[in-house]
């Protein structure tokens, strides 16, 4: 039996998706112009990208157009992305957040360009000590787009898993996460509590929502003599 028309196209959407003729998180051809490359009606491409929508290869932004799903290559940490507070939970240990500021911020280029924030979005530059145990352990620099907070904030609601805040608004999938070592400066080893010039880690990321839209940035650091990251790397099976 022949299939659907509109089958035969999601399927070859589907296959330049896996070969990523289209980019990881670039915007497909708009509907008109599918439905001349395939000579069908729009109505066609319409059905043959809702499949793509509802199998989370493709999501819609608002007013522009259908995108890739991005899709996440490496999973930081072990078992998956968590929040600080999961981890420690997960070992049994007590968190202590202590908040040292918070406030929405102007217009920087480089964050916003990060979040894909139109300039005139909100932004929330949060900065917090994380402790296990009673014992610092992080410093945390937070910049969330305000949008994917509670309309109530306060310093107490900062001390909570940002995390699960987020996710109240919109479920988070994945992190792109940069790391590197380097000495801990005098004010760094103040609010650690540890010697100037110790050896920290630096973790800078992005984390998305299911859609593939940036929610936050995160530039922490972490004590390296407590803190440790653990990364799959999954092979794509290509030969080289």
């Amino acid at each position: 039996m022949k299939k659907a028309l509109y089958k035969q196209i999601e399927e070859k959407i589907e296959e330049r998706i896996l070969a990523n003729e289209y980019g990881s998180r670039n915007r497909l051809p708009s509907e008109y112009e599918l439905a001349e490359e395939f000579a069908v009606s729009r109505l066609t491409i319409r059905k043959a990208l809702q499949q793509l929508i509802d199998k989370k290869m493709l999501y819609r932004r608002e007013n522009a157009g259908l995108y890739v799903m991005s899709k996440p290559k490496i999973v930081s940490g072990k078992g998956g992305l968590h929040s600080f507070s999961e981890v420690a939970k997960k070992q049994g240990k007590s968190v202590h957040t202590r908040v040292l500021d918070f406030q929405e911020i102007p217009y920087q280029q480089e964050i916003w360009e990060e979040l894909e924030a139109a300039e005139e979005e909100k932004i929330l530059h949060i900065t917090r000590i994380r402790s296990l145990e009673n014992e610092p352990m992080t410093i945390e620099e937070l910049w969330i787009r305000r949008k994917y907070l509670p309309e109530k904030l306060s310093t107490t609601l900062f001390t909570q898993s940002i995390f699960q805040l987020i996710e109240q608004k919109i479920k988070l999938a994945y992190s792109h996460q940069e790391i590197e070592g380097r000495v801990a400066n005098k004010k760094e080893a103040d609010l650690l509590k540890i010697k100037e010039n110790s050896a920290i880690l630096h973790v800078h990321s992005i984390t998305y929502g299911v859609t593939g839209v940036p929610i936050l940035v995160d530039s922490s650091f972490y004590r390296a003599d407590k803190y440790k990251f653990q990364t799959t790397y999954i092979r794509n099976g290509e030969e080289k």
